[in-house]
């Protein structure tokens, strides 16, 4: 097995720790070597993969990229890596994983994740996650022979052990929000005809993060949270506001057969992520990055509840479906981990291997006997300073600090985005749900909330935490969320070309200037910060002015407007428009429209 290998080329350097400077890692991936000898952990922000002793459990090597990475895979028989790295720009790494020697540099899209190999090895699948589909490798010939749209955000994917079907599961709904169904949906693939099936998940699924194949196939694993986006958020107890689940897809009809809630009735099991299995296939582990735990359930037993409740067509027990918060009683044990935010595990025999993203460790579960389980927690780096932007991003996605631990921040604002939902608030009246907003530039573009009823991003923050995590925490919390917030930079937009503005966009820019639209939206932050009456406000709201919102990053936020009844930028310009009160439109042809949308979404 190697241990030290010395490597230099223009995409990756590979030497010997403690060559490199120290940085988070943020690991947000680890695989197992066929051998079980070596633990692969992918560093996201740290921009390295680690290689760790199983026995020992030190980094004896790393490999260190010029881009994020965001997944791995090593091969079947152990001597080649295909990593997927980068944002806007997109990569597969193909590594010799015993020489170091890069094999294949492979241009993927943007933000690719999940890479997947075909049975024979000859295939590789990336979700690329910004442009909203899937490549297909030929790794032969070191190319892309197809890209297969999918709906919104694919981060996981996994194939059946025959290699027909690639099941995807798309992070966060498409479509509206204003409407009484609105969730994330998982797509297929069927890789021989390119077909695309898509499986509707239980209303107010959203989030998704993890997808995996039962060992014997024969069902799909997605661990996602359930919004109750539909009641006002008066409370949190009893997941009133947010619930987290496991949905089981049955392979053989590529049907939703149940979700599982994985909450118990006082305590959420927040923000659910990676997916493993033990090694007789007997124990499901799912981690919860919200609230640093695992949980290991009883599979054989769970299959027989859920196929016992799913065959029974009573009122009372369709009633109950989806909304169980007992389903697991006395079938699952909950683990409390020592790490901070457990994104990624790996499973060997009896052993689970966990990866906390915000600490920086390895923690490492022995759960051969569930009534004495066995741990210890490794550092992969040494300890550096914490700084508030990162204190704020660990307190922004940490569950703990709220009633219950039933949500997070990141619970409704994913990466600090949109969850694509409409949410009753309260904080302008009960029954006029809005549209979540992104929190990129919130702190310099004030007033917050889309009637303006806060002042600013700071005002926001602190009463989000006392009104919807229903907490009282020092000023210094607020503080360091507020860094955070502020250090959030906007993604590159998918829809340029080469990094510029592409022909349909040019034309748009210029459409967009004629308009006048640069009086409410001007740049750089494309917002006046001024509010105005659009006709757009219904029920109560009717006549109140809207927050103008910044068109920065515009391609990610969608559904739009306040109140998310526009699924696209189109439909803005032609449906969501009353008498030209939101830019004189009526008047565009339909190529203009698409130029100023094409502009748009450049932003």
């Amino acid at each position: 097995m190697l241990k030290q290998l010395i490597y230099t080329g223009l995409l990756f350097l590979s030497c010997p720790i403690g060559l490199l400077a120290q940085n988070y890692l943020s690991p947000c991936d680890i695989d197992l070597s066929p051998d079980k000898q070596t633990i692969y952990v992918t560093a996201a922000t740290g921009k390295k993969i680690l290689y760790v002793d199983a026995g020992s459990k030190e980094v004896f090597h790393e490999f260190a990229l010029n881009s994020e990475p965001t997944g791995m895979i090593p091969a079947a028989d152990g001597k080649d890596l295909f990593v997927t790295a980068g944002r806007y720009y997109g990569r597969v790494y193909h590594i010799d994983s015993e020489t170091g020697k890069l094999k294949q540099d492979i241009p993927v899209g943007h933000t690719p994740m999940s890479p997947i190999l075909s049975p024979d090895g000859e295939t590789l699948y990336v979700c690329n996650r910004f442009n909203n589909d899937v490549s297909i490798i030929n790794l032969k010939k070191g190319k892309t022979i197809a890209r297969v749209p999918v709906l919104r955000e694919p981060v996981a994917a996994d194939l059946t052990p025959d290699g027909k079907y690639l099941f995807v599961a798309n992070h966060i709904p498409d479509g509206a929000s204003n409407l009484d169904y609105v969730a994330s949906k998982v797509s297929v693939i069927n890789t021989q005809s390119l077909e695309v099936t898509t499986i509707p998940l239980v209303n107010g699924a959203e989030g998704l993060r993890s997808l995996k194949l039962s060992p014997d196939g024969k069902y799909v694993y997605v661990t996602h949270l359930m919004a109750r986006f539909f009641v006002p958020t008066t409370q949190l107890a009893r997941g009133w506001i947010s619930t987290d689940a496991l949905s089981v897809i049955r392979v053989s009809d590529l049907s939703l057969q149940y979700t599982v809630l994985l909450d118990d009735v006082d305590q959420g099991f927040t923000n659910p992520w990676a997916i493993g299995f033990s090694g007789d296939g007997k124990t499901l582990i799912v981690s919860a990055a919200g609230n640093h735990e695992i949980s290991l359930i009883n599979l054989p037993e769970m299959t027989r509840k859920m196929e016992a409740e799913a065959g029974n067509t009573t009122k009372e027990v369709h009633l109950n479906t989806h909304n169980n918060l007992s389903f697991l009683q006395n079938i699952r044990k909950r683990i409390k981990l020592n790490g901070i935010g457990p994104r990624a595990l790996a499973v060997a025999g009896n052993t689970v291997y966990v990866a906390h993203y915000f600490s920086d460790e390895l923690e490492v579960l022995d759960f051969s006997n569930p009534d004495n389980i066995q741990r210890s927690n490794y550092r992969l780096a040494p300890e550096v300073l914490m700084t508030a932007e990162r204190q704020g991003e660990i307190f922004f996605n940490d569950a703990s600090l709220c009633f219950q631990n039933w949500l997070s921040c990141a619970t409704c604002h994913p990466d600090a985005r949109t969850d694509g939902l409409n949410w009753d608030l309260l904080n302008d009246g009960m029954g006029n749900p809005k549209n979540v907003k992104s929190m990129v530039l919130s702190h310099k573009t004030p007033r917050a909330m889309w009637l303006g009823v806060r002042a600013d991003g700071e005002t926001g923050v602190r009463a989000g935490i006392e009104h919807i995590q229903f907490k009282v925490r020092p000023e210094k919390d607020a503080k360091a969320i507020d860094a955070y917030l502020k250090s959030l930079e906007p993604e590159r937009s998918p829809f340029l070309i080469k990094g510029k503005l592409g022909k349909a966009a040019k034309r748009g820019k210029k459409i967009y200037e004629q308009l006048g639209c640069g009086q409410c939206h001007p740049a750089p932050l494309y917002t006046d910060m001024n509010m105005y009456d659009l006709g757009t406000t219904l029920g109560q709201d009717v006549g109140k002015k809207v927050e103008t919102p910044s068109l920065i990053e515009a391609w990610r936020t969608a559904p739009y407007l306040h109140d998310g009844r526009a699924a696209s930028l189109r439909e803005v310009f032609t449906i969501y428009n009353p008498d030209d009160r939101h830019g004189k439109t009526s008047e565009l042809s339909e190529q203009e429209i698409d130029d100023m949308v094409a502009y748009l979404l450049s932003l």
